[in-house]
């Protein structure tokens, strides 16, 4: 483990994606026991995600199932990766989170997006369009305000006023300009185009502005991370979700993740075949000395402060060896939270 590794906090974000085979239930009974496992392991804090009418993901209600964690675990930071704030009215975005800290105090992160949803027919049922992510940097002003209590509605958010729930900005598009305007910590992915994650990064520290929440720029760099006794049986972790992307990409739906047996023995079109291989591309995935050589590299490239590992795959058991040697490889493990 060198020095950068074990200076640089290490997270989790689950998205609760479904399993062939299994039930939406047994979906985010596996987040909240891998959410216990996270904290065994030292891991910095775990959060779970939000996503509407899409067949493979059983998260549509992050602060309820950020509650259901933080009841489930002790230690561990607990939050959302994230809510999406054009969903909601801030008003009741500040009330939920008020709860979960009252609930669980000094434990609760508030990461937040601008996604509007997955298609028309989602947005239509949530009552949104894609012009309401627009005001994403007014909706979080608005929110803060219900913390700092200074709504001019007269109205108070209980019991959020006056409580302090780190925020994050999910950094998406305009997302790193939001942040840096607003002086929130940032979390941005995709490790899989680092280039383009690089110049989030430096757009966001050149416009930061020191804030209540932050001082100075926070970075959270968000990513696929699989870790295996050796570089087949890693890649192979990357199968299930791979195919479920080019399945949705070539077909208009996004499945439960299959067996990584059952997709190495597809025929597959052309198109799907491209997509599928694309979506094994550019994620970090190996050996220990392999994975930790890469993490190294793309933190001095980004130098940033902590890492979202969102890795998904049909064998919880071979997620959950992954989540165990990355641990051992960034030297969380043990409970060593920094």
């Amino acid at each position: 483990m060198t020095s950068l590794l074990a200076r640089t906090r290490f997270s989790v974000l689950d998205r609760s994606r479904t399993r062939e085979g299994h039930t939406d239930a047994e979906a985010l009974r596996d987040t909240v026991r891998l959410a216990q496992e996270a904290e065994r392991l030292g891991y910095h804090r775990f959060w779970v995600s939000e996503h509407h009418g899409v067949p493979g993901v059983a998260g549509s209600a992050p602060t309820v199932l950020a509650a259901a964690v933080a009841g489930a675990t002790r230690t561990i930071r607990v939050g959302t990766g994230g809510v999406m704030l054009p969903n909601h009215r801030p008003l009741v975005v500040a009330e939920q989170f008020g709860v979960l800290e009252a609930l669980y105090p000094g434990r609760i992160d508030m990461g937040l997006g601008r996604s509007v949803g997955f298609t028309d027919g989602v947005r239509r049922a949530l009552g949104r369009d894609k012009e309401d992510a627009e005001d994403f940097g007014a909706q979080i002003e608005e929110l803060l305000g219900w913390f700092r209590g200074t709504s001019p509605t007269g109205v108070h958010a209980r019991p959020a006023e006056g409580l302090v729930v780190p925020p994050f900005v999910l950094a998406v598009g305009e997302g790193a300009r939001v942040a840096a305007r607003a002086g929130l910590p940032m979390v941005i992915g995709d490790l899989r185009d680092r280039d383009r994650m690089r110049r989030g990064v430096d757009r966001y520290r050149a416009g930061f502005r020191p804030s209540p929440w932050a001082d100075e720029p926070y970075v959270v760099i968000s990513g696929t991370v699989a870790v295996a006794a050796d570089p087949v049986s890693a890649r192979r972790l990357l199968v299930p979700e791979a195919w479920s992307m080019a399945h949705a990409r070539t077909r208009g739906t996004f499945p439960p993740l299959p067996p990584a047996e059952r997709v190495e023995a597809m025929t597959m079109t052309a198109r799907e075949r491209d997509l599928y291989t694309s979506g094994l591309a550019g994620h970090i995935a190996g050996t220990e000395e392999q994975v930790a050589a890469e993490l190294e590299s793309v933190l001095k490239d980004t130098g940033a402060q902590e890492v979202l590992v969102t890795t998904s795959t049909h064998d919880r058991d071979a997620l959950l060896d992954s989540y165990r040697r990355l641990a051992a490889v960034v030297g969380t493990v043990d409970g060593a939270h920094r």
